[in-house]
């Protein structure tokens, strides 16, 4: 345990100490909250084992009458479970047949034992068994406080469990005992069940508010902070003048030599029209200018991104064998935005990368389940690229091959839009055709001409302007005069 009162006492688990504001303060007592099942014995045993690695001694107290062997069974299959610590520097002891007797009898044992064993910390797992023991809130409430007032003597950290879902804790005089409340629940989303953890109240210390996702696996318990409320360095500089460009001359043309860099592009268009391989062409142009990207999909495995890419002319293998490209593939699971992108974030900081293609923008707008949450979620993600120095690209399919619905601005999924090309199919005199479009591209210049394009296997072709149709960007083209230029005769 830290020495200086002010120093905050680490959990052991990173996820958690930023949802608290840097750590657990010292001398203070926390409820952890929930219905059953909600993973709080997970969690404060996850902590207690941390501390004890760490060399910090911590008592255990059960207060039923279950055998101890029947916790210590439950948490085995967990990776922080070490049972050579058990003895050594965790204390289990049964706190029942004292609180039985009464609460003093049941404060002396489990402050005694604090002090005989030097602990840092006292978890009590169960405070609704000593409720439904005494069935007195005067002995509870009095329990409690005395507890506190001798942990805190002691330079320890309480640690209890109780078995109520939050509206109901807040109501109990528990909420008013402690320092701190976290409330875990799992909640229900459609056809899915998704685990959420909030930092209610904690005595002193600014946190994060609101609720963050929580996951359970081998491991443990772990946080993963809203993506929008969690800071980020603020940075006031102006745009740059360099370009990031696809490697296509004729499209490049079109914005003056590339996307700006640092920006965040969204490539919309129609199902099967060839936005995936503009975009692995835009990855690929990294490598040729001694940059490093990273091409994350929600659809194609890389063994088939390489092929598609092939197909059409494009060789990834040698930059991929060279570790100048990286494909990041996503498969279709259950999984939260703001799992995703963390995971996308890791990759991006590990592997320096400095260009960022996200091809299926739809699908990670969708696992942020919360939609209210979707428009600040990209804003800080946009943000977090910034600041990483990175360009990105996105990639989302417009729902119709052909309409007049062309209007993104109130999709949360605009905020990334600071360019926009468009990509659309135009049926005329029978055919299909293929038309490009930059629509937007902020503080640049950029050339607003319709161009037909072309993927073929020998590779993808920008064409001339085509000036000889109307209601190219409807996908509903009409020719004028007898002449239909660049979209043939």
């Amino acid at each position: 345990m830290p020495s200086s009162e002010s120093a905050l006492f680490q959990s052991g688990i990173p996820s958690f100490d930023v949802l608290l504001g840097g750590g657990i303060p010292p001398r203070q007592s926390f409820i952890v909250t929930g219905t059953p099942g909600s993973g709080k014995t997970v969690l404060c045993s996850q902590v207690a084992f941390q501390a004890a690695a760490r060399g910090i001694p911590v008592v255990l107290a059960t207060v039923t009458s279950e055998p101890h062997d029947k916790l210590m069974g439950a948490l085995s299959s967990f990776n922080f479970f070490k049972p050579e610590l058990l003895g050594e520097k965790i204390f289990i002891i049964s706190a029942y047949s004292a609180l039985k007797r009464g609460p003093k009898e049941a404060r002396d044992l489990l402050l005694q034992t604090v002090r005989e064993r030097g602990a840092a910390m006292l978890f009590i797992d169960g405070l609704r068994s000593i409720r439904d023991l005494w069935q007195d809130e005067a002995r509870l409430r009095e329990f409690l406080y005395e507890l506190g007032i001798g942990l805190a003597a002691s330079n320890c950290i309480g640690l209890f469990t109780t078995e109520y879902p939050l509206d109901r804790l807040m109501a109990l005089p528990e909420a008013t005992t402690v320092d701190g409340i976290v409330s875990l629940s799992v909640q229900t989303h459609g056809s899915r069940r998704v685990r959420r953890v909030e930092v209610v109240k904690l005595r002193g210390r600014p946190h994060l508010t609101g609720e963050h996702t929580m996951t359970i696996h081998e491991e443990g318990v772990e946080f993963i902070p809203r993506l929008e409320a969690t800071p980020v360095p603020f940075q006031d500089e102006p745009p740059t003048l360099l370009r990031k460009g696809f490697g296509l001359p004729e499209l490049d043309a079109l914005m003056h030599g590339g996307l700006p860099q640092l920006s965040t592009t969204m490539l919309a268009g129609s199902m099967g029209i060839g936005k995936t391989i503009l975009a692995l062409h835009f990855a690929a142009d990294a490598a040729r200018h001694g940059e490093k990207s990273l091409f994350v999909s929600f659809f194609d495995a890389p063994a088939m991104l390489a092929a598609r890419a092939r197909r059409v002319g494009l060789d990834v293998t040698p930059l991929l064998e060279e570790s100048r490209l990286f494909f990041h593939y996503v498969p279709p699971m259950e999984a939260e935005g703001d799992v995703l992108v963390r995971d996308i974030l890791r990759k991006v900081d590990a592997l320096g990368v400095q260009r960022l293609v996200v091809d299926g923008l739809t699908d990670l707008e969708l696992s942020i389940l919360d939609p209210e949450r979707r428009r600040m979620f990209m804003a800080s993600l946009a943000m977090r690229l910034r600041i990483r120095n990175i360009t990105s690209l996105f990639t989302r399919e417009v729902p119709k091959i052909v309409g007049t619905e062309l209007d993104f601005n109130d999709a949360p999924v605009a905020i990334l839009g600071e360019n926009l090309l468009l990509l659309r199919y135009v049926e005329l005199h029978g055919q299909m055709h293929r038309i490009l479009s930059v629509l937007k591209m902020r503080d640049s210049e950029y050339t607003a001409d319709l161009r037909e394009f072309q993927i073929k296997d020998s590779g993808v072709k920008v064409l001339a302007p085509v000036r000889s149709a109307v209601g190219l960007l409807t996908g509903q083209a009409r020719p004028l005069g007898s002449s239909i230029g660049g979209l043939g005769e």
